[in-house]
């Protein structure tokens, strides 16, 4: 017989404890606003989830690449736009030089910032960026993963950038093209000087078709970023949904669980007053 009654006393107290425990989950859900915590909240919810969760890690990568991709181009971006703009810098020098007053010391002095010019070009065709990441990619461009099945190539090559000029029919690269207008300045050959003007033009061309291809890339990592952020914001509006608290649910169960053990300690209560006599009357 108190076998007997030690059993449903100790199947009463684990019962008492899983209402306490239900109790704290719905306190913790109602607070939080969270109901699924664990897998036998609820099974098909949870496989969900996990699905979900997954997905927004693969979203969340691929929107790193963006990131790293639209710095990258940006990058590029900005030096094609300052070489441009020192191109145009060589060109009215080169034309300048064409004025037949001009005294060696004046020429000399166009040679020199041409020749700053050309080091310049060259050091942003060279250069990188803090992480040590070239801003133009050197033979072959590297494609960046941005989403299933699509890799990128988000900025060009140096030698995309500075080579393969056509310059009537010969093919030249900045640096030629530089060198060649600075001789010809030095000699002060005007019909040198003449044709090294519609090299820098043709150079200059060869840039702005550049800044063209960079933008289209630029303007599709705008693209595919967008589309990520509207994926993502659909798939965090799913597993909130899947997670989320239906509060009036909750609270109903809450208040029923919180009755239910009031009730089962008042009357465990009462069972430990009595005596063993009284038990076996």
């Amino acid at each position: 017989m108190v076998g007997i009654t030690n059993k449903i006393m100790l199947a009463e107290m684990r019962r008492q404890q899983k209402l306490s425990q239900d109790i704290v989950d719905g306190q913790t859900a109602i607070s939080s606003g969270i109901t699924l915590n664990k897998p036998s909240d609820d099974p098909l919810a949870w496989v969900q989830v996990s699905d979900v969760g997954r997905a927004q890690a693969q979203q969340a990568a691929w929107a790193a690449n963006v990131s790293y991709g639209t710095t990258r181009a940006s990058n590029a971006e900005a030096n094609l736009s300052e070489i441009d703009s020192l191109l145009t810098r060589a060109q009215e020098l080169a034309t300048s030089a064409r004025n037949g007053s001009l005294n060696d010391t004046s020429r000399a002095a166009i040679v020199e910032e041409l020749t700053t010019i050309k080091a310049t070009i060259g050091e942003l065709v060279d250069q990188k960026d803090y992480q040590g990441v070239s801003v133009f990619d050197d033979q072959q461009s590297v494609l960046v993963p941005l989403s299933r099945g699509l890799n990128l190539a988000v900025v060009g090559t140096k030698q995309d950038v500075a080579e393969g000029i056509d310059v009537n029919g010969t093919s030249m690269s900045i640096n030629d093209i530089l060198d060649q207008t600075i001789a010809a300045v030095q000699s002060n050959d005007d019909s040198a000087i003449a044709a090294s003007v519609e090299a820098v033009q043709s150079a200059q061309s060869h840039i702005a078709v550049e800044q063209a291809k960079q933008g289209v890339r630029g303007d599709r990592l705008e693209t595919i970023g967008n589309r990520l952020t509207d994926v993502s914001t659909d798939l965090t509006e799913r597993r909130a949904d899947l997670e989320s608290t239906d509060l009036q649910n909750v609270i109903s169960r809450l208040q029923a669980n919180l009755l239910q053990l009031d009730a089962a300690q008042s009357a465990f209560a009462r069972i430990n007053q009595q005596t063993l006599f009284d038990l076996i009357k």
